[in-house]
């Protein structure tokens, strides 16, 4: 079958790999979109350390399922379109004890750790495949890094009292964006790109602050009458980024880190103190994210066709991932399309 494979740093090209074998609790997914993520700009640009090369990307994944396996429950059938959770779980260790499998310690994605989404067919564990109801293939592709976002403001305890600063309005700061919204907070994105703001507006934002051309502090002392954002949710990983969550978040505040910074980050720690800050990890999604991504895109108010940058073939990916290379705050998401 076709997979695209990133072999080396800024090296990606289409190869030929074969069928995958099904196992008892198995289900064979036909892929029809799959979307580029930010780990994968990563491991093309050769700076995640998590990834061996080479390496077959994806796991923002719209399917259909051609067959199930062996005790496979009777609610999975062939010809529905599902999403994929991509991520694995022990089921030994702290998190996964605690409940929180999304962050467990030995936890193996998609298209980092192991192999991806980036191919023809993938068999699935029948436990990691999610049914999407009436969404589009295309669709589909959408509703993982919305997860995260939304996961985000769940670990945030984001109410309708709240002020949400949501930094960076990407895939998943767009879904943070969305649900904090859906919680009746009041939300407020910031992002170096004007288009995306506009877009973060649409999408629930009250207020919006360029990092580039505003004053982000005085704005946003204006924009909760002196007392800054009850929230912060940094969805960039970025030295000023995270050091702003800290510097701008409201005493007694919370900072949400979903970025992951490629640099060690010096803080003034006394903030963490003096504010009495609740700092927490946000990692991945947990299956109610994914099916509260699913039903806010059931209700087609959702802009997809604004979310989706470019469509391509396997054929036309290397030369998209090289543009999103260049340019990347122009990108949201690059869809591609494996029935082409």
């Amino acid at each position: 079958m076709k997979a695209i494979q990133i072999s080396k740093p800024s090296e990606m090209k289409v190869i030929e790999m074969p069928d995958p074998t099904m196992g008892d609790g198995d289900v064979l997914l036909r892929m029809h979109y799959v979307g580029f993520c930010g780990s994968d700009l990563s491991t093309y640009r050769g700076g995640n350390p998590m990834v061996k090369m080479p390496v077959v990307p994806g796991h923002e994944v719209g399917a259909e399922i051609v067959s199930i396996g062996k005790d496979v429950p009777e609610g999975l059938k062939a010809g529905m379109t599902v999403t994929v959770n991509p991520y694995t779980n022990c089921g030994k260790c702290a998190s996964c004890r605690n409940g929180r499998v999304n962050a467990c310690q030995h936890n193996e994605t998609l298209g980092v750790q192991r192999w991806g989404a980036m191919c023809q067919y993938i068999a699935m564990p029948w436990e990691k495949v999610i049914p999407a109801g009436l969404l589009t293939p295309r669709t589909c592709a959408l509703i993982e890094p919305m997860s995260v976002g939304f996961h985000a403001v769940s670990r945030a305890l984001v109410t309708d009292i709240d002020v949400v600063l949501i930094i960076g309005c990407g895939m998943v700061g767009m879904g943070a964006v969305v649900r904090a919204a859906q919680r009746g907070a009041t939300v407020i994105a910031a992002d170096i790109d004007d288009e995306k703001l506009a877009l973060a507006r649409q999408m629930g934002a009250g207020y919006t602050i360029n990092t580039l051309t505003d004053d982000v502090h005085a704005s946003l002392l204006e924009m909760t009458s002196g007392f800054g954002p009850d929230v912060v949710i940094e969805a960039v990983g970025s030295t000023p980024t995270y050091q702003m969550a800290v510097d701008e978040v409201a005493f007694t505040g919370r900072v949400i880190c979903i970025g992951y910074a490629k640099t060690e980050i010096s803080f003034q720690t006394k903030f963490f103190v003096q504010k009495e800050l609740d700092i927490r990890g946000s990692r991945n999604a947990q299956p109610s994210d994914f099916r509260a991504v699913i039903h806010y895109l059931e209700k087609g108010t959702c802009p997809v066709d604004r979310l989706i940058s470019r469509v391509v073939t396997p054929e036309e990916a290397p030369a998209a991932m090289q543009l999103w290379d260049e340019e990347p705050g122009k990108i949201f998401r690059i869809l591609v399309d494996f029935t082409r």
